[in-house]
């Protein structure tokens, strides 16, 4: 007899899929139902191995922020690994259809990536455990904050005149936004690097 192929998919592979559908049609479009036709089985099985949607959307979040840390460079400054981790955080928050979204509603899913400053704070900075913590909360609130008041592109060209002394941020090209966004994370840098606490 041949098994049923809905109880040989792993979750892994649930969530892939549901991450599919995410890149390609936002999250509205994310459902067990949908995942289920994606993989060509009945929803019933889902739910044994992920759970419910809001499992399944926490695993998602999880997902697309697994490697958002990029690799620490042999003799990296870490300030310049800092500003590196904040673009990399910021381009995959930007990246997906809704992930703002996603994110804004979901249990912090960044703790991989955090875990990766946090050490290269400590081990190439010398910060204390709550410096490394601080700063790396800091850095992310810059990247996420970033990400969620960014204009649409097309929008942001349409209505933008060549001008930065407005409050409108809707009218901010995407690159007076990266030019900003560089400038917030390097004040953040360069505040730690003055007030940190550090060991030894």
């Amino acid at each position: 007899m041949v098994g049923n192929p809905a109880f040989d998919l792993s979750a892994d592979e649930i969530v892939r899929a549901a991450v599919e559908i995410l890149r390609e049609s936002g999250l509205d479009a994310v459902s067990m139902r949908t995942v289920a036709t994606r993989l060509g089985v009945s929803p019933v099985p889902l739910y044994s191995r992920v759970g419910n949607k809001e499992a399944l959307l926490d695993a998602v979040a999880d997902q697309v922020l697994a490697d958002a840390a990029p690799a620490y460079a042999d003799g990296e400054s870490w300030q310049d690994y800092t500003m590196r981790w904040a673009s990399v955080l910021r381009e995959r928050v930007t990246a997906i259809p809704d992930i703002r979204r996603l994110l804004t509603l979901r249990r912090s899913p960044f703790l991989p990536a955090a875990t990766a400053l946090v050490r290269v704070l400590r081990e190439q900075g010398r910060f204390t455990g709550r410096a490394a913590v601080e700063t790396v909360q800091l850095v992310t609130w810059a990247a996420i904050g970033t990400a969620m008041v960014e204009p649409d592109p097309e929008g942001a060209r349409r209505r933008h005149r060549g001008r930065v002394d407005s409050a409108d941020y809707s009218a901010v090209s995407s690159e007076q936004s990266d030019r900003l966004f560089l400038l917030h994370v390097k004040y953040i840098v360069e505040g730690v690097e003055r007030d940190a606490e550090r060991t030894g």
